[in-house]
């Protein structure tokens, strides 16, 4: 499972932009730790990106 900064950091967005794709329900589907942390499993990732890919 990737940390919410290396999700970030890969698709080189802010901490900040991810929650507000979050909020509008854009982001990959996360886990949400008993601590509060949120981690995105790299399938989900993946899948996600492979969602957003544009068609020629």
């Amino acid at each position: 499972m990737l940390t919410l900064a290396e999700v970030c950091n890969e698709l080189r967005i802010s901490r900040s932009t991810f929650y507000d794709w979050r909020a509008k329900k854009r982001a990959p589907r996360c886990i949400k730790l008993p601590n509060g942390d949120l981690r995105v499993r790299r399938t989900e990732l993946e899948h996600w990106l492979d969602g957003r890919e544009d068609v020629a």
